[in-house]
């Protein structure tokens, strides 16, 4: 009897030890998926950026794909340090797969240059900006579509006024921030960077109805001829056309 007693209470010792422990693997899964929560991607770049030298970071990415992104040696007289430019460059070439695009102004080189090193490792881009824009002196968007890169444009009355990108489908990159010099040196602009699905969701289903309203096949490049219509069978009386 004293022996049942002795395995029952046993037992209980176990069946305890087996529920706290359980206890104990719940709150470390809870803790672990805060804390992977934590260390999404949340950063706010405040423009204008200080001049730095930049071409050390766009050598390494097209010396190693953009994996270790380190500064090659520059001997060039502006100051080699992080800069708000550099961090935006450096979250652009982190792109492994996809960079969805789509902004109104474009017509910095260095930004130009990152986008043509993702195509050249084998990343899909994507751009859409506003017809007027690209058409202005200086804009990098010709220099994209022919290395091959797809551009659309709107054909509306009104601007395409965005400025958002989509890395890999997973990081948001988006605020005030034109992507000129001017902009970027002088303006007082900014540019969020988050790692959430929600709002990377809501930012690439736009992008994909402007790439469909966008697309070539829905153009109409001349409007539609106006056609005469009597307003009555006497001859010489004056025509209507219709609006």
């Amino acid at each position: 009897m004293c022996e049942a007693l002795a395995m029952g209470r046993g037992g209980a010792w176990v069946f305890m030890a087996g529920a706290a422990l359980g206890v104990c693997l719940e709150a470390l899964a809870e803790w672990l998926l805060r804390r992977r929560r934590e260390v999404r991607v949340r950063e706010v770049l405040f423009f204008p950026s200080r001049v730095t030298c930049v071409e050390g970071l766009l050598a390494a990415a097209r010396e190693d794909g953009g994996k270790g992104l380190r500064l090659a040696p520059c001997l060039c007289s502006l100051p080699h340090e992080e800069s708000e430019l550099s961090r935006l460059l450096a979250r652009l070439l982190s792109a492994r797969r996809s960079l969805e695009l789509c902004i109104f102004a474009f017509s910095c080189p260095q930004l130009s240059c990152a986008i043509l090193l993702l195509q050249r490792r084998g990343v899909r881009v994507r751009v859409v900006t506003d017809a007027d824009y690209m058409a202005v002196k200086g804009s990098q968007i010709g220099i994209l579509r022919k290395a091959g890169i797809q551009v659309r444009h709107d054909q509306e009355s009104g601007y395409m006024h965005h400025k958002f990108a989509i890395i890999d489908k997973r990081l948001l990159l988006t605020g005030s921030l034109n992507w000129t010099t001017q902009a970027i040196q002088h303006n007082r602009e900014n540019v969020m960077i988050v790692e959430d699905a929600k709002y990377v969701k809501l930012f690439l289903e736009e992008f994909e109805r402007l790439w469909e309203d966008y697309n070539p096949v829905n153009y109409i490049f001349f409007k539609e001829k106006e056609v005469p219509k009597e307003t009555n069978n006497n001859p010489g009386t004056e025509r209507k056309f219709n609006k």
